[in-house]
């Protein structure tokens, strides 16, 4: 599990290509959403794409994150992150309140570049 819903906000309708966890993390383009449940393989299921979330991150040396600190998802390794990855890593948010180095979540508030991209449309 990447994540821990804490509070919910919009979902969307999703098919998983694949077997999904509760708690996941789905990328689908520029589009960032958490499993809100289990979802089997080509069944429709439902992602929060806001609300605000306790996201997995690396723990170590230089891997801590203060509040309003941009945080993104590196699919490859599979946790949040401060660092875009040179943009291959994809916007999830921003940290509500500090995450130390040893800490395994950050709180991450999703939603900010949902509603910017449908405030354009």
């Amino acid at each position: 599990m990447g994540a821990q819903l804490i509070r919910l906000g919009l979902r969307i309708n999703y098919t998983a290509p694949s077997d999904i966890d509760y708690g996941d993390v789905v990328i689908q383009g520029d589009l960032v959403g958490i499993a809100t449940r289990d979802i089997k393989s080509g069944e429709v299921g439902r992602i929060a794409l806001a609300g605000l979330f306790g996201i997995v991150k690396d723990t170590g040396v230089s891997t801590g994150m203060t509040a309003g600190t941009k945080v993104y998802w590196d699919d490859t390794a599979k946790f949040a992150t401060a660092s875009d990855g040179g943009g291959l890593n994809k916007l999830l948010g921003v940290s509500t309140r500090d995450a130390d180095d040893g800490d395994r979540f950050v709180r991450v508030l999703m939603g900010g570049n949902v509603v910017a991209a449908s405030a354009e449309a």
